[in-house]
């Protein structure tokens, strides 16, 4: 008889299972480790879920944000009730994903709250401060910008570019209060003197060869004249016939390039060639202690006949009237065509470069009369006096705002 068979058996197998003392343990930890696995594809479940849902519950408003906090409060709670219950090496990879992503999200609830903060409009206190904060930082770079030479002023700016975005917004809102913008004024003499010829009696100089008008708007700040006189030659030929045409180019220098139209220079030494002008603008652009530089530089570039167009705040001009100004132009080589002191904020000065021939007419009257020296003695006066102090302490006063 083979072995285990023994009448009265009936095995229907012929494998032996062996019993063991260790069978129960072996088959709790199958059962831990296929839970642990249910349990950590679920968690990687729910996590990709949280991923795909995250960018939805970002759009929508903060009341849904707070109701659905405590909701998702509850869900991390559980998540980590039941990351307790299972293994170590179960809970490792899940436990770190979990804190990186609330890492993760700490900088987007700031970035948030400080988005938030910046939406936050402005109350009638906090405005208030911002404008006196505002007009005392105008008043610090009106004052540099007036009281040093353009060299200085050019370094300052080149080194502190944001200096000039904040100078001219102080200085549109200064121009808000005003009656009348100059450089309106300045555009509605182009428009006016453009109804007659180039060169003509009443009309614009040229330049004699094409009878191009060039203009050299000097300190030009962010180029309005430019922008104003281009959009109305556009406009003027395409009203006229081809004959009447007028051709104008406006060079804008200034001490930042604040957009496409304007040359960083020091106005008292521009890139452009001598007498390729035929109208020099000051807009009040005397600023620097050495203005009187620019006025030469004004003179290099007019071509015979073209004009000087000035206009300063009338507080700055000592005698009020501006004889004492006008003087000292007319000793750097210009004739004086006018003063317009109608407006009560400032004035307004018209001068043109003579033509050799005028220049030496002029001189022989002065000889015939005598009085040929004592113009040479006055201009070697205005020299002496400028080595000793700067002409922007007592020509031209530096316009300094009152601190309040």
């Amino acid at each position: 008889m083979a072995l285990f068979q023994v009448e009265g058996w009936d095995l229907k197998t012929k494998d032996v299972s062996y019993d063991s003392a260790n069978a129960k343990k072996e088959h709790k930890k199958k059962e831990r480790k296929a839970r642990a696995k249910k349990d950590e594809q679920r968690r990687l479940k729910e996590t990709e879920d949280e991923y795909s849902n995250y960018d939805l519950e970002n759009e929508q408003e903060e009341g849904s944000k707070d109701a659905l906090a405590p909701v998702e409060k509850k869900q991390i709670d559980g998540s980590k009730k039941e990351t307790k219950k299972d293994t170590k090496k179960a809970d490792k990879p899940v436990s770190k994903k979990r804190s990186l992503d609330e890492v993760d999200s700490k900088p987007k609830d700031r970035d948030a709250q400080v988005e938030s903060a910046a939406k936050k409009p402005l109350t009638a206190l906090q405005q208030k401060m911002l404008a006196k904060l505002s007009g005392s930082r105008f008043r610090w770079i009106n004052e540099q910008l007036y009281t040093t030479s353009s060299a200085s002023a050019l370094d300052l700016i080149k080194k502190q570019p944001q200096l000039f975005d904040e100078y001219h917004e102080g200085f549109r809102s200064q121009v808000q209060s005003w009656p009348e913008n100059p450089v309106d004024v300045f555009v509605d003499q182009f428009r006016i003197r453009s109804q007659k010829p180039v060169n003509a009696p009443g009309g614009l100089p040229g330049l004699p060869s094409d009878k191009t008008i060039v203009v050299a708007d000097m300190g030009c700040g962010e180029a309005q004249l430019a922008q104003d006189l281009n959009t109305f030659y556009a406009q003027y030929n395409r009203k006229q016939k081809k004959h009447f045409k007028k051709k104008c180019v406006v060079h804008s220098f200034d001490l930042k390039k604040a957009n496409k139209l304007i040359t960083v220079a020091d106005i008292k030494n521009v890139p452009l060639a001598n007498e390729s002008c035929t109208v020099v603008v000051f807009c009040l652009a005397l600023m620097g202690t050495n203005f009187l530089d620019f006025i030469k530089e004004a003179y290099r570039l007019l071509a015979p006949r073209g004009e000087l167009w000035i206009a300063e705040i009338k507080s700055r001009f000592a005698d009020r009237q501006g004889d004492e100004f006008v003087n000292a132009i007319k000793l750097m080589g210009f004739f004086h065509k006018k003063t317009d002191d109608s407006n009560k904020m400032f004035t307004r000065f018209e001068f043109f470069k003579p033509p050799q021939d005028i220049i030496e007419e002029r001189k022989a009257k002065l000889e015939r009369k005598q009085k040929f020296i004592e113009v040479e003695t006055e201009k070697e006066e205005l020299e002496t006096k400028r080595t000793k102090a700067p002409e922007g302490k007592w020509l031209l006063k530096p316009c300094i705002y009152k601190r309040r």
